[in-house]
C-alpha cells in the first residue's frame, strides 16, 4: 500500500477508535463504570502507545529458572526485545508468512508472538498439550514456514522439517545460546535484530498492519476433537482490550498472574495483551504446582484461571479450616461480615487475612472463564474480601463476549456484554426463554480458515452463533444452561440440560469431577439420566475414615444423590452413576471429552 494512502486508512482507523472512546465516555449504561480508555487501532500501535505512556513500568516479572526471584522488564525494553526479533524474522524473508509459537507461558512466548503479529505476518499460536502428528496437521493447515518453541520439543519439529512435507524452512529454539545449521537460537536472533535496527533497519518498525486482515490463526480445541482454525484480525482483538475493561477495572499497579495455557484466546487476550494495554504487568506461574507458592512471591492482584482452579483452592481453605477445628468459626465469622457488610464495615480484612495471604495478599479479583463455576464458590472466596466473577466468551469472539461488573457481578450469571458488543437469543423458547446465544459486534471473527461452510454455518445476518444455550435477564446478563449438541432430549420431549446437573453433583463434597448424559432404556423405552463420576477421597476419608470398600463409597454418594433427586423434576433425576478411580479423558484444555465412550461406565441404578 502506498504510504500516502496508507496514513489515511490509519487515520480513519483512528477515527473510528475515538469514535469507540466517545461513545464509552457518553454512556448512559451504569453498568459501565471506567471510561478512561485510549484508543488504539491495532496490536502495534497498542503497544507503541503503551511505551509511551509506561515506558519505565515492568511489563513482565519473570524467573530466569525454577526456584528463582521474579525479575521485573520494563515496557521500554520489551519492546526493543519485539522490535528486534521481528526485524531479525523480516531479515529472513518471512514478511507476510505464517510463523508459530509453542511452549510454557514465559516471556519469549509473549516477545515472539508481539513479534510476530505486530509488522511480520501472521501468527499461529500452537497448543503444547498435541502430540506430533497433531501438530504437523495444523502447521500444514495454516502453511506455517517458522516456528518458535521452547526446547522441548526439538527432536519433534527437526523431524518434521527434515521429513519436507510442511512448509517449515526455520526452526527457532527459545532456550539454545548458540544455532546451528538446523536450529536458530531466539537470544542469538534478539541481538542480531538489535543490531539490524541501530544500523537503520526499520523493515519492522515502518510496517503496515491492516487492522482487519487475517492476523492470526487460533486452532479451538473441541471436546469432538476435530480442530478449526479461528482467522482473527488486529480489529477483532483491540475492539475486546477498549471494551472490557470498561466494566471491570485495571489499572497500572495490577499485576495479573499468568497461569492458564497462554495459546488459548482467553489468556492471550484478557492475561497477556490485556495488561499491556493498561500499563499493568504479568507475572508468570512455574506451573499448577507451584500456584500458591508463586502467588505469595509475585503477590499479584488479577488472577485469570478456570473453575477447577480456584474451586480447589476454595475446597484447600475449607479442608484445612476443618483439620485445624476452626470451620464453625470461619462460618460464623462469615456470617457476622455479611451482615457488617451491609452498613460499610467490612471485617474481611482483618478476620481472613491468613486466606487472603493463600492468593499473595494483595488480590483484587479473580476472573474465572473457559466453563461454568458454582455459584457458591464465587460467593464463598466474595466472602473471604476476594472479589470473584465470571467472564464468558469464545475463540470465534477473540473471545469476550459477556464479563460480570465487578462492582456489579451476579453470581449465576455469565457476564454482561461490553460497550459495542451486543448478544441476542436465537428462537428463545416461550415458556423459559432459552435459545441459543448469538453474539455481534467489532471482536466477531472473520471465518475458520480453508472451511467456508463451517464459516457460513456460525455467521449468519451479521450474527455470530455461538452453539451454546442460554437466556437473558431483565438486566440483559446471559446466563448459560448447555451446549446445543450436548442436550438430552427425552422421550417424552422434555430438554435435560447435562451441565446443569453436573454443577448440582459439584456441589456434593464427595464428588471431584463428573459427566452426566442420557441413554434410552431398552425395557422401557424412556429416556436415563447417568452419571460417571470421580470421587474426591480426601473428602470421603474425612467421611467414611481409613478403611472403606467401594460399595462404602458408591453408598455415601447415593444417599446425597437421592437427596439432589428429590429436588430435581423426575425426567432430570439421575438413575444410574459409575464411580471411577481413573482420570477422564480430557481436551488439552482440561474439558472432559462428552462423546467418548471411555468416559462413559457400566455403573449401579438406584
Amino acid at each position: 500500500m502506498e504510504d500516502i494512502q496508507y496514513k489515511e486508512v490509519k487515520e480513519k482507523e483512528m477515527e473510528y477508535a475515538r469514535k469507540r472512546v466517545e461513545d464509552v465516555q457518553n454512556s448512559k449504561d451504569k453498568y459501565v463504570m471506567y471510561r478512561d480508555i485510549r484508543p488504539i487501532v491495532d496490536l502495534k500501535h497498542m503497544i507503541e502507545t503503551s511505551v509511551e505512556l509506561y515506558a519505565d513500568n515492568i511489563a513482565f516479572h519473570v524467573k530466569d529458572k525454577v526456584g528463582a526471584p521474579y525479575r521485573g522488564i520494563t515496557y521500554r525494553d520489551a519492546k526493543a526485545d519485539m522490535d528486534a526479533l521481528g526485524t531479525a524474522l523480516i531479515s529472513m524473508g518471512l514478511s507476510g508468512k505464517s510463523i508459530s509459537v509453542i511452549g510454557d507461558n514465559r516471556y519469549e512466548w509473549a516477545i515472539s508472538y508481539l513479534a510476530a503479529v505486530c509488522g511480520t505476518g501472521i501468527v499461529v499460536p500452537l497448543d503444547k498439550e498435541l502430540g506430533a502428528s497433531e501438530l504437523e496437521q495444523l502447521i500444514k493447515e495454516a502453511e506455517v514456514e517458522c516456528i518458535i518453541y521452547s526446547k522441548k520439543y526439538e527432536a519433534v519439529f527437526q523431524e518434521m522439517k527434515a521429513r519436507g512435507e510442511t512448509n517449515l524452512k526455520f526452526l527457532i529454539n527459545m532456550d539454545m545460546e548458540v544455532s546451528n545449521e538446523n536450529v536458530l537460537s531466539w537470544r542469538e536472533l534478539v541481538e542480531a535484530g538489535k543490531v539490524l535496527v541501530e544500523k537503520g533497519n526499520r523493515e519492522f518498525l515502518d510496517a503496515q498492519i491492516e487492522r482487519d486482515t487475517m492476523s492470526i490463526i487460533l486452532f479451538t480445541s473441541g471436546t469432538t476433537g476435530i480442530a478449526k482454525g479461528v482467522m482473527l484480525s488486529h480489529g477483532n482483538i483491540v475492539e475486546d482490550l477498549m471494551a472490557s475493561p470498561t466494566l471491570l477495572r485495571v489499572v497500572p499497579e495490577d499485576v495479573f498472574f499468568s497461569v492458564l495455557p497462554i495459546h488459548h484466546t482467553y489468556e492471550c487476550t484478557c492475561g497477556f495483551l490485556m495488561p499491556l494495554y493498561r500499563g499493568a504487568s504479568v507475572a508468570y506461574c512455574e506451573g499448577l504446582k507451584y500456584i500458591v507458592k508463586n502467588l505469595s512471591e509475585a503477590r499479584p492482584t488479577i488472577f485469570l484461571g478456570v473453575p477447577l482452579i480456584f474451586e480447589s483452592l476454595y475446597k484447600k481453605i475449607w479442608q484445612n479450616a476443618k483439620k485445624s477445628g476452626k470451620a464453625a468459626t470461619l462460618k460464623r465469622v462469615i456470617a457476622i461480615n455479611r451482615i457488617t457488610k451491609k452498613i460499610g464495615i467490612d471485617l474481611a480484612p482483618i478476620f481472613f487475612k491468613q486466606i487472603q495471604a493463600l492468593f499473595g495478599g494483595r488480590m483484587k479479583v479473580l476472573i474465572c472463564g473457559g466453563a461454568a463455576i458454582d455459584p457458591n464458590i464465587l460467593q464463598g472466596i466474595r466472602d473471604f474480601g476476594v472479589n470473584a466473577v465470571q467472564g464468558y466468551g469464545l475463540t470465534e469472539c477473540a473471545p469476550i463476549c459477556a464479563l460480570n461488573p465487578d462492582k456489579y457481578p451476579k453470581n449465576d450469571a455469565a457476564g454482561y456484554p461490553p460497550p459495542g458488543f451486543d448478544l441476542k437469543i436465537h428462537e428463545p423458547d416461550p415458556q423459559t426463554g432459552i435459545g441459543e446465544i448469538c453474539a455481534s459486534g467489532g471482536n466477531i471473527m472473520l471465518g475458520y480458515c480453508k472451511n467456508p461452510e463451517a464459516t457460513a454455518e456460525v455467521l449468519r445476518d451479521g450474527w455470530f452463533h455461538t452453539g451454546d444455550l442460554g437466556y437473558l435477564d431483565k438486566d440483559r446478563y446471559v446466563h448459560i444452561t448447555g451446549r446445543i449438541k450436548n442436550v438430552i432430549i427425552t422421550k417424552n420431549g422434555k430438554n435435560v440440560y447435562p451441565e446443569e446437573i453436573e454443577n448440582y453433583l459439584g456441589r456434593i463434597s464427595y464428588i471431584e469431577e463428573c459427566l452426566v448424559w442420557g441413554k434410552d432404556s431398552e425395557e422401557t423405552g424412556e429416556t436415563l439420566i447417568f452419571a460417571s463420576i470421580r470421587a474426591d477421597y480426601e473428602e470421603v476419608k474425612e467421611a467414611l475414615g481409613e478403611t472403606y470398600s467401594d460399595g462404602d463409597v458408591e453408598a455415601l454418594i447415593w444417599k446425597e444423590i437421592d437427596a439432589l433427586n428429590q429436588q430435581l423434576p423426575f425426567f432430570q433425576r439421575i438413575r444410574k452413576i459409575d464411580i471411577r478411580k481413573e482420570e477422564f479423558e480430557k481436551t488439552t484444555g482440561k474439558k472432559i471429552k462428552r462423546f467418548v465412550d471411555a468416559n462413559k461406565g457400566g455403573g449401579s441404578e438406584a
